[in-house]
């Protein structure tokens, strides 16, 4: 039987690294040569990283950008092959395009039709739309070719079905977040079967910025089977064999359903026409589905490559964790030695006279059990010297939260001060359920170069301990940082339940306000207390100021704060409207 042989490059580039870029393309190009490939896939934007944001507004960026492109052409002799890259037209617009190329020479670009521009997606501020789908016919075989956000408008496959494409391919860069890889997979399953087309998705992989891109590439069949699937947070080539008599076979359908399509949208159509002779394959590679990740390994991974990929990228190649002793600070040591491994991560404990012995035997405990440097700086005598300072300014009034945010602030101070000697970066530890409501102290602990977990949820840093430790099989992070009642130990018997709700409550309001954009009343229909749904949407309002100013971390949730979340610092609105009622 006679097949495509079908390499889909699962890379992971760096925004901007033209140079870098085009070394790893041409390496999974030699890749796929060995494997003897007719069509090799690599994903959206990759010639020059995605998403690269304002550096398409320079125009030198955008030409050097096509030069590397043309390097990459050059190398190129029998397969067909995509690749993601930022095109320049005649009328100097820029377009996020894909590039066909084969012996050596540009044979056809396709240029994206549908830019998103909702939520971490701005295409619409740095490119112009595409106008005309795309065909490519390879001998006997009809492929349409799309990237990314075209396949999830359903008239763009439509037409390229309509017009006897067999294959679909879309090269994309499809962020993550919690169980994004199942809602993607089951969208091109159905987009696949409803229009009686094969799709092979090739993904992005990797960390940049907020953002992490987990690969999970898939090729389904017409019948919507899949048929191959990419790891997840991983580099790889992955290869099949997809039979041309299936191939074929799979656009005879009925003529209702020809009628149902004639009315889907139509755009201009550009045909390429390349010679193909497929190969008579005698040990074809038919299938390819390593096992999914658990939801809670899914978080994991997206962290651990998020972390990797800010410190790597950046030139950075040690970091420092302030440990308290508390499970935040746990999660990320634990986090930052999975990334950069033990030899690259510095614990920073730093008592004061409110720290409690068990907090720092705990920290201790936990170096020890990551087998990490730890370095112990009280801050009493520092904490003493402020208050002396500030005495005499003082002495009308009482203690109150600006000491307690004094011995935050000293903290960051000397974990800045690390940095700047040793060129460490400080990773920050402050969950979403605190940086939404401000329960953080601006300049303290939010004093870093990265949050790690500025999006995971307080009772989602519980599961993940917990998954750690059942994973590690024993109590890597001390059983009695999990029981003990959270305290940012700033002043006597302090818990963190003395100023919120209790977080399975604050975060199941948090998860509505923030995520859903529920309204005050929405949330109070859905059978929350009245005077603590104020209490939360007035101190998430009032703390944007704090967010704004606080280092970028890793999107794990579909809404995360900073590029999909984006309020006005000023803001009377919500303020408002809750308090009239």
């Amino acid at each position: 039987m006679n097949y495509l042989r079908l390499a889909m490059a699962q890379i992971n580039p760096v925004v901007g690294d033209l140079e870098g870029n085009k070394k790893k393309i041409l390496h999974y190009l030699r890749l796929a040569k060995d494997k003897r490939a007719d069509f090799v896939t690599f994903p959206e934007l990759c010639v020059c990283g995605y998403p690269p944001e304002d550096l398409l507004l320079n125009s030198s960026f955008v030409e050097d950008n096509v030069k590397i492109l043309q390097q990459i052409q050059e190398t190129i002799d029998s397969s067909v092959v995509c690749v993601g890259f930022a095109d320049k037209g005649d009328d100097c617009k820029v377009y996020n395009a894909a590039a066909l190329l084969r012996q050596g020479k540009l044979k056809g670009t396709y240029r994206k039709i549908h830019l998103p521009n909702y939520g971490v997606f701005d295409e619409k501020r740095h490119f112009y739309p595409g106008t005309y789908c795309c065909l490519l016919e390879l001998g006997p075989i009809v492929a349409g070719i799309t990237i990314c956000e075209d396949i999830w408008y359903p008239e763009v496959i439509q037409q390229l079905s309509r017009q006897g494409a067999h294959l679909i391919f879309n090269i994309s860069a499809s962020p993550h977040h919690e169980g994004k890889g199942r809602l993607r997979e089951r969208m091109i399953k159905e987009l696949a079967k409803e229009n009686h087309v094969f799709l092979a998705y090739t993904n992005l992989v990797g960390g940049q910025d907020e953002l992490v891109f987990d690969g999970q590439s898939l090729v389904v069949d017409a019948e919507g089977n899949l048929l191959a699937r990419g790891k997840s947070f991983e580099e790889e080539l992955l290869i099949i064999d997809l039979a041309i008599n299936d191939l074929i076979h799979a656009q005879q359908f009925s003529h209702e359903y020809q009628a149902k399509k004639s009315k889907a949208k139509h755009y201009p159509l550009q045909r390429i026409s390349l010679p193909f002779s497929p190969k008579e394959e005698q040990n074809p590679i038919l299938f390819y589905k390593p096992p999914r990740l658990s939801p809670l390994a899914e978080v994991y991974g997206a962290l651990v490559l998020g972390v990797r990929d800010y410190v790597q990228k950046n030139g950075f190649h040690k970091v420092a964790i302030g440990l308290s002793g508390g499970i935040d600070s746990a999660l990320v040591a634990v986090l930052a030695v999975d990334a950069l491994g033990q030899e690259n991560v510095v614990g920073v404990i730093m008592p004061s006279q409110f720290s409690s012995s068990e907090t720092q035997e705990d920290a201790r405990h936990l170096a020890d059990n990551l087998k990490i440097k730890h370095l112990n700086l009280s801050i009493d005598g520092l904490y003493q010297g402020y208050v002396k300072t500030l005495e005499e300014v003082f002495e009308n009034y009482k203690p109150d939260v600006t000491e307690e945010n004094l011995q935050a602030r000293i903290r960051g101070n000397l974990l800045m001060a690390l940095s700047n000697k040793f060129g460490w970066l400080v990773l920050t530890t402050g969950n979403k359920s605190e940086t939404s409501v401000g329960y953080c102290t601006l300049y303290g602990d939010t004093a870093g170069g990265f949050a790690v977990i500025k999006d995971v949820p307080k009772t989602l840093v519980y599961h993940l301990v917990r998954y750690l430790n059942k994973k590690a099989g024993y109590d890597l992070i001390p059983q009695s940082i999990i029981d003990r009642a959270p305290s940012a130990e700033l002043a006597p018997d302090q818990k963190d339940q003395d100023m919120l709700p209790p977080y399975p409550l604050l975060d199941a309001i948090l998860k509505r306000y923030v995520e859903k954009d529920e309204s005050f009343s929405q949330i109070v229909a859905a059978g929350y207390e009245p005077g603590i749904v104020k209490k939360v949407i007035t101190m998430v309002d009032r703390n944007e100021y704090k967010r704004r100013q606080s280092p970028p971390g890793i999107k794990i949730t579909p809404r995360a704060f900073g590029k999909d979340r984006r309020m006005p610092i000023t803001n009377r609105y919500w303020r408002n409207n809750i308090h009239s009622r």
